[in-house]
């Protein structure tokens, strides 16, 4: 696996690159933004860590001129910016995941790997995951009727089957703005998912991958 790096904090991006480097991830660093963005439209790496505030030109307006470029390499933010605004702005400009520091540096390589391992989007009218199948016309699992925001954390999870998604990016991708103060949202409509696979006698499951998120799998 090969990342970029743009982190402008001499002493942590050492820290992580050393850690990053002994998980076998192969790291390209800069530090300034400019540079960053010229290195970051390269269809090199598998995967971004973008820091939100950078010298030259800011992280945001990195992942923001990557999306509208079209390129869709896989991006983390990361950011001293905790507040669920900053969060919810990073993930609408299309970042994957979000990091608020400080940060674990395992939990970053879970998430680095979680995100090489996620399938390309599907486009089909109908999307189909073990003994699942959702049409998305009529938000129908397998034939069962769901609601709004039912729809859209199963269309979500089946569309990157096997891999996490955290708790933040459900609450933004499915509720926006009216997420913040209401963490409790994505627990409660999970909840309803996996009653009606369980109404479906499916062999497919909602996992929760404790302090990251949650992925749909099937059952071993």
């Amino acid at each position: 696996m090969r990342i970029l790096y743009v982190e402008d904090e001499k002493f942590l991006a050492d820290a992580v690159i050393h850690v990053l480097d002994k998980s076998g991830i192969s790291v390209d660093w800069t530090a300034d933004g400019e540079e960053g963005l010229d290195l970051a439209v390269k269809p090199i790496y598998d995967a971004i860590v973008l820091d939100v505030m950078l010298p030259g030109i800011s992280g945001f307006d990195i992942l923001k001129t990557l999306r509208e470029r079209n390129i869709k390499t896989p991006i983390i933010m990361l950011s001293a910016l905790s507040q669920a605004e900053d969060k919810i702005k990073g993930l609408n400009f299309g970042a994957d995941d979000y990091l608020a520091k400080p940060f674990k540096t395992s939990e970053l390589v879970a998430r680095l790997r979680a995100l090489i391992r996620r399938p390309p989007l599907q486009d089909e009218k109908v999307i189909s995951f073990g003994d699942l199948y959702y049409n998305l016309k009529d938000r129908t699992l397998n034939d069962i009727h769901l609601s709004e925001k039912e729809a859209a954390i199963m269309e979500s999870l089946l569309k990157n089957p096997d891999h996490v998604q955290s708790k933040e990016y459900l609450l933004a991708h499915v509720w926006g703005t009216e997420s913040i103060g209401e963490e409790n949202y994505v627990e409660v409509y999970i909840s309803y998912l996996r009653k009606k696979l369980k109404k479906l006698n499916s062999k497919c499951k909602i996992k929760t991958i404790r302090s990251l998120g949650y992925k749909l799998c099937s059952k071993s």
